[in-house]
């Protein structure tokens, strides 16, 4: 969340950035001000009284040995009336400081400059595009009716075991989607990210600390009987692994990989648009994680998306990167580059990654700082992206690599998977 003394001294700037994300709510920015200006006053009120109190309290040992009783008791009642005042202070201030943080975690991230103006998905901006589009043969098939012909994926037996969005990957296709996972994992690990394995389920002050809280509570799958979220993305654990840590200057950069499943409810998709892999409430997905020195973060993200067009190039399958407009942004994001693949068969784009930073909004929520060369604490920068995500890329690999004599499997993961071509 953002840093209620960034919003009081940057009122104005911090308006037009919410604007530009077509926010709303804007009248939260005064309203946190104002509850800003109570919580100092009553702040202030409670340390003077506690002052007052310790005060009154050594005054009162020093009349009980100069045998003055009947000052020490006023002195007494004084410091009992105090007391009542501290009791009341603080209670005053842990409510104002509650609603406070409600109205702060309901504000977005302000938008980097470099962000395009723009209300919807059509309102993004192209900076990149590399690939050529192959023009496949007559009767080549979308990927849904591939996964059939081939039996390599099993949408109906999902549906039976679970539900719809929860697909079952078989014989080459399981070893294609395993083989995808290591492929990315290695490229992460040979870049310098260390790999971790991490819970799939997450507790609620994970869940507010990289903001999927109470922005996308309605798209996360709750355990209510224990209070545990199966979690959206990697990026969730791995980025609270550092929630209440103060690191130091020479510990950064940290970079971080990991493979997980992601569990997403994707209420109220229906329709042609999330056939097959297209939409999943299940599915894998490897996430890179970075926390940097404010001062290098962006440096870091045109890192992180040199990184991923690496991979997609050694793919050899066409995409394109798009700069998000504000209106299309995450709620937690300053900046964040869409990564899409072409889809021959189904003649659109589908997106695989999204490269971000967040500079300190999630790092003040999760509390993770940094001490910099004046061994002050400062809230680090944290940037994720995904690295990638496996059901758009198999979807562009089954629909893009047909041949009428079958799949071909793209040459950088025939190690991994053991074999050239899926008839």
């Amino acid at each position: 969340m953002l840093q209620i003394s960034y919003i009081r001294e940057n009122k104005d700037l911090v308006i037009n950035g919410l604007k530009k994300r077509n926010f709303k709510e804007l009248e939260l920015v005064e309203e946190a001000i104002s509850l800003d200006e109570n919580r100092r006053l009553i702040q202030t009120k409670l340390d003077n009284a506690l002052a007052e109190s310790n005060k009154l309290s050594k005054e009162i040992g020093a009349l009980m040995k100069e045998g003055k009783r009947q000052e020490a008791e006023q002195a007494k009642a004084q410091t009992a009336n105090l007391k009542e005042q501290v009791k009341q202070y603080s209670a005053s201030l842990e409510e104002t400081v509650n609603v406070l943080n409600d109205i702060l975690y309901r504000i977005p991230n302000i938008p980097n400059v470099l962000v395009p103006e723009g209300k919807t998905a059509e309102d993004n901006l192209t900076v990149f595009q590399a690939g050529e589009i192959p023009h496949l043969f007559e009767g080549a098939l979308p990927h849904w009716e591939l996964a059939k012909k081939y039996n390599i994926i099993d949408f109906e037996l999902g549906v039976k075991l679970t539900g719809a969005g929860f697909p079952v990957y078989k014989d080459k296709g399981a070893k294609l989607q395993r083989a995808l996972i290591s492929y990315f994992l290695d490229k992460n690990t040979e870049a310098g990210y260390q790999e971790y394995q991490v819970p799939h389920m997450v507790n609620q002050d994970s869940g507010y600390g990289t903001g999927q809280l109470p922005d996308k509570e309605g798209q996360m799958y709750h355990v209510q009987i224990d209070n545990l979220y199966l979690i959206p993305t990697a990026e969730v654990p791995v980025t609270n692994i550092f929630r209440d840590v103060i690191l130091s200057e020479s510990d950064l950069p940290i970079r971080c990989t990991a493979y997980t499943p992601c569990f997403r409810r994707e209420a109220g998709s229906y329709g042609a648009h999330v056939r097959g892999l297209n939409r999943l409430h299940q599915f894998d997905k490897v996430e890179i994680v970075r926390i940097e020195h404010p001062d290098r973060s962006y440096a870091a993200l045109d890192q992180m998306v040199e990184h991923v067009k690496g991979i997609l190039n050694e793919l050899k399958l066409p995409y394109r990167i798009l700069r998000l407009c504000g209106g299309d942004l995450g709620f937690t994001s300053a900046i964040t580059y869409d990564f899409e693949v072409y889809s021959t068969a189904q003649e659109k784009w589908l997106e695989i990654s999204s490269v971000s930073n967040f500079e300190t909004f999630q790092a003040n929520r999760l509390k993770l700082r940094f001490r910099n060369s004046e061994g002050k604490p400062q809230l680090a920068h944290t940037l994720n992206g995904s690295s990638l995500a496996l059901p758009r890329v198999l979807a562009g690999i089954l629909e893009n690599y047909q041949t009428p004599e079958g799949i071909v499997i793209p040459e950088v993961l025939r190690k991994y998977t053991g074999f050239d071509i899926i008839k």
